[in-house]
């Protein structure tokens, strides 16, 4: 279901706001409030230059308003929320807010209301004695040519790539002829295809029943809430695999736009229509990359990844190919320069250097495998076999307990405390059962290849602690060697342990009462020192955890958790309660 939760209801004051914020970010800008118009102040603009004006409905951000400034547009008229903007804010921003005694460039996006809007303001300029040229971008191969009728291809995400070509090429000094173009041009080698998992929601509308089910993707997806060509249920790596075949199969009659043959080069652009969390657009970028390499033999020129033209907080991307097609304007003036070409706009994020992206050529760094730390041998011994026994046996019992304990972080954590414990333990419960670890009765050196385990595959808070206790227990079981074949009994974990109890202590300020782990831990530790005794050990850190339900959270991720009142007497930390159920497994084994 879309996300129908905003912070503004009022959708003319969000536009505007937003506008304004563009000159606190870019201060070379300024903000024709009643028209909507951000441009560029006239003292900053060099002389003699072709004016560059976009525009469209707001809900795009960062385009267009946010793709003004040096090196890219030098004024774009908004509109509403998805709406074009009127002729007479385009007219007021080509006759009134830049410098076009050069001329202007008009390139707004193929949607109709823009096409009519943007064109009249063309018309108009025209009519007023003003060099004028008028494109609309049009770059979605997700509607086929059938389809898209008369009306022709929408224009999506690639669309960005245009401008920013344009842009630059005007900031060189190209002439309106030239800008224009190179816009029909690289309009010519480009394409594009979006889709989504939902539609959105606009402030201050009423939600709509439109929603795409749960499990679907709608493929061909517009940026303005428009439906695709095909909703259907796949995975990832199948989407990418139909939106390349609609950007690239030459052979399809319906959606031939460019074509490829050996020795293409391309410029990639992944983006984010607004919704799609950083981390999962860069897990898209290197499907698409992948499957460009294997498919179709093409490795990229650049990559391009950001949120360049959204749908406000649309959960979806779009994948747009550019082919890099000679300019004929000379050096300095290709499709890839231009590109390259330094920009100063907020919207514009592409901040890789030319001579950076000479190093895609070169060979790849050969990641050697971390080898664990050399450790000297130690005479504390431990015969291996019982170590399997009853290590394994605690470990196993945290394994289980694991539903148990992710039960309990879901109420007073972020529910992730049981998996993390659970891929801890059963990684050292395989390193117990691997034949060619080659694990001995030296017990320094059974712990120390344990800690390297558990450093590899615990991670967060917790996972630091484990590791820092263990390689504490580590120094404080060597200590003990004195020279002679020394058993490692309980004297000698009560003494290693209560070392580890100290050393930890130095790095976090986590003590008995705080409602963490370390109610479970020292009481084990502190109980073996004392008594030498597994079991009372255990016992302890069972009473510590239950003592733990009735705790107000000091540290950890419990301390921003409300409602206490309804766990508060129930619910353990979870984190003292695994490890309780590890202490309890020992002391069985024994």
């Amino acid at each position: 279901m879309a996300q129908t939760k905003h912070f503004f209801s009022d959708p003319t004051h969000l536009v505007h706001t937003a506008l304004n914020s563009l000159t606190l970010t870019n201060p070379s800008l300024a903000f024709d409030r009643e028209n909507k118009i951000i441009f560029r102040r006239p003292d900053v603009v060099r002389k003699g230059k072709v004016a560059i004006i976009s525009g469209g409905g707001s809900g795009h951000e960062p385009a267009f308003a946010g793709f003004v400034g040096q090196g890219l547009l030098d004024a774009s008229a908004a509109g509403t929320i998805f709406a074009s903007p009127n002729a007479e804010q385009i007219r007021i921003a080509a006759m009134e807010r830049v410098n076009n005694e050069q001329g202007v460039l008009i390139i707004p996006m193929n949607y109709t209301g823009d096409v009519l809007n943007f064109g009249m303001a063309a018309e108009k300029s025209r009519a007023a004695g003003i060099k004028t040229e008028f494109f609309a971008i049009n770059d979605d191969a997700g509607v086929g040519k059938t389809k898209g009728g008369k009306v022709g291809r929408r224009g999506i995400g690639g669309g960005v790539l245009i401008l920013k070509i344009v842009g630059a090429l005007a900031e060189a000094g190209g002439s309106l002829e030239e800008v224009y173009k190179t816009a029909q041009l690289a309009n010519e080698n480009l394409a594009s295809v979006g889709s989504s998992l939902e539609h959105v929601h606009v402030p201050g509308r009423e939600p709509s029943d439109d929603h795409i089910p749960e499990g679907e993707v709608e493929i061909g997806m517009g940026i303005h809430n428009e439906p695709g060509s095909t909703r259907t249920k796949t995975t990832l790596v199948d989407l990418v695999a139909t939106m390349l075949l609609q950007i690239l199969d030459h052979n399809d009659p319906d959606r031939s736009y460019i074509t490829h043959s050996p020795g293409d080069k391309f410029v990639l652009l992944v983006n984010n229509l607004g919704g799609l969390s950083t981390l999962e657009l860069s897990g898209i970028t290197d499907e698409v990359y992948r499957q460009l390499g294997k498919s179709y033999q093409i490795k990229p020129e650049r990559v391009i990844q950001g949120t360049f033209l959204t749908s406000l907080n649309g959960l979806g991307f779009s994948i747009s190919l550019l082919k890099l097609a000679d300019t004929g304007l000379g050096p300095g003036k290709s499709f890839l320069e231009l590109l390259d070409a330094p920009a100063e706009a907020v919207g514009w994020s592409a901040p890789i250097k030319p001579a950076t992206w000479e190093y895609r050529n070169a060979p790849g760094i050969e990641v050697k495998r971390a080898k664990p730390a050399e450790q000297p041998p130690s005479n504390v011994k431990l015969d291996i076999a019982k170590v399997r026994k009853v290590l394994g046996a605690a470990l196993k019992r945290m394994i289980d307990a694991e539903p148990q304990i992710t039960r309990y972080d879901t109420i007073v954590g972020d529910g992730d405390c049981g998996v993390g414990l659970k891929r801890g333990a059963q990684a050292v419960l395989d390193l117990l059962n691997d034949a060619s670890a080659n694990l001995n009765d030296d017990i320094v050196h059974t712990v120390n290849r344990i800690v390297t385990v558990v450093e590899n595959t615990m991670d967060g808070t917790s996972g630091a602690i484990y590791a820092i206790f263990l390689n504490a227990l580590v120094h404080g079981l060597r200590e003990q060697d004195k020279g002679t074949e020394t058993p490692a009994d309980t004297d000698v974990w009560g003494t290693a342990l209560k070392y580890s109890i100290s050393a930890l202590g130095k790095y976090t300020p986590a003590q008995v009462g705080d409602r963490t782990m370390i109610d479970a831990l020292v009481p084990f530790a502190q109980t073996l020192a004392d008594k030498r005794d597994v079991h009372a050990a255990a016992k302890a850190a069972e009473e510590g955890t239950e003592a733990t339900k009735h705790m107000k959270a000091s540290l950890g991720r419990a301390v921003y958790v409300g409602g206490e009142q309804e766990w508060v007497g129930k619910v353990p930390d979870p984190g003292a309660y695994g490890l309780s159920e590890f202490f309890t497994g020992l002391a069985g084994a024994l």
